[in-house]
């Protein structure tokens, strides 16, 4: 009876262990759950980027507007009609 009794208790230890500390355990699984959210996570701000970037790139297809910006602010280009003004403090 002795026998039976440790050898259960040994069992139930072992399954125990495995539960809370093995290979497949709750705690693996919480990380597991933790690093998909985060890469959830990161894959939102993504796809947010990439709509912000599939915005930008239709606008300068389709519109002067965007592009006259950009050589505006980026080159410092002025129009043939425009005057350059320089003001200095």
């Amino acid at each position: 009876m002795k026998l039976v009794l440790a050898t259960l208790v040994l069992l139930i230890l072992v399954l125990q262990y495995q539960l809370w500390v093995g290979d497949s355990s709750v705690r693996a699984l919480n990380l597991l759950e933790q690093s998909l959210e985060d890469q959830r996570q990161i894959n939102a701000d993504l796809q947010a980027r990439n709509r912000l970037l599939e915005i930008e790139v239709l606008d300068l297809k389709t519109g002067l507007e965007a592009v006259e910006e950009r050589a505006r602010s980026e080159l410092g280009m002025i129009g043939s009609d425009e005057t350059f003004v320089l003001i200095i403090e």
